[in-house]
């Protein structure tokens, strides 16, 4: 079974920074997308950003771009966001999210997009 194994959550103050994991197993396709999405409290499912694995392409959503970073480990198959700057509009209960077998589609947004997801980690910016 896939598993989506994320940490790195906290408590950070506005300016801060944060690094979250996502360690994936349990599968034997070699290329995917994966990625994070987030929650705020009484708001809907937010896409952040997402990477294909074999092809390293990237895609961030508007609001985090310049302060987000999304990368990956090849050998631990591990992807992290670096979070730089962060904000109170940043916290949320962030979620690893992975596509099996992208091939060339495009990365998208949507949570149907991703096949797998992962328990959440909590990020809370506030001082």
């Amino acid at each position: 079974d896939v598993q989506l194994q994320a940490s790195g959550g906290g408590l950070v103050q506005p300016g801060g920074s944060l690094r979250l994991s996502c360690a994936a197993s349990g599968f034997t396709f070699r290329d995917y997308a994966i990625g994070w999405f987030r929650q705020a409290p009484g708001k809907e499912r937010e896409f952040v950003a997402a990477l294909t694995w074999r092809e390293g392409r990237t895609l961030y959503t508007d609001s985090v771009k310049g302060r987000v970073t999304i990368s990956r480990d090849n050998a631990k198959n591990t992807v992290y966001l670096q979070m730089n700057s962060l904000k109170p509009e940043d916290t949320a209960v962030y979620y690893c999210v992975l596509r099996q077998n992208p091939n060339s589609t495009p990365l998208a947004t949507s949570g149907a997009f991703f096949d797998f997801w992962g328990q959440g980690t909590v990020v809370t910016v506030s001082s």
